[in-house]
């Protein structure tokens, strides 16, 4: 399993088009991916699960990664995050 921490920085937080943008690229891993916004979590590969969470700008989001391709999905999804959030 791994995970990392990410403050989101997109002055709309996460939108319909940003997190249907993050459950494409979560969706292209085996590895299942949450994210979590303090008690309450989601499956990243899940549009109404992420939009649920309302994630706002400056919210500080945790992604867990976990299956076969853990170490490559993980790091991509980072990457990601940084790129357009």
């Amino acid at each position: 399993m791994r995970s990392f921490m990410y403050t989101v920085k997109a002055p709309v937080g996460m939108h319909a088009r940003h997190a249907g943008l993050l459950v494409q690229e979560a969706k292209k891993y085996d590895s299942s991916v949450t994210m979590s916004l303090g008690e309450r979590s989601a499956d990243a590969k899940r549009i109404l699960g992420l939009m649920g969470l309302g994630v706002k700008q400056g919210d500080l989001v945790k992604l867990t990664v976990e299956g076969e391709d853990e170490d490559t999905a993980a790091l991509k999804l980072k990457a990601f995050l940084w790129e357009n959030f």
